[in-house]
């Protein structure tokens, strides 16, 4: 099968939330995530996902963390890992 790619960005919510979210989801954080980290890494069998974050404002006096999600895999798999990941993560961010 051909691997396909897929990005989401997740507003509200940080890289550590994010890496618990998909090793509920069957993945495992290829190093450890601490509180803080910018960057991160989980895998699983027919799936990577890729992660970064920064601060963007969202007006003159306010600014949230974005986690930038790169889903890497088989479109089988990875078509249910966003959708379920998506929805973790809204009822968490915004």
């Amino acid at each position: 099968m051909a691997t396909v790619t897929r990005e989401k960005a997740f507003r509200g919510i940080s890289v550590r939330l994010a890496v618990h979210y998909l090793e509920n989801l069957g993945g495992e954080a290829v190093e450890p995530v601490e509180t803080g980290d910018t960057e991160g890494t989980v895998e699983a069998d027919g799936w990577r996902a890729t992660l970064t974050s920064e601060k963007v404002g969202v007006g003159p006096t306010v600014s949230l963390t974005e986690v930038r999600i790169v889903f890497e895999g088989d479109e089988a798999t990875l078509a249910p890992l966003v959708d379920d990941f998506s929805q973790k993560a809204m009822r968490a961010g915004g």
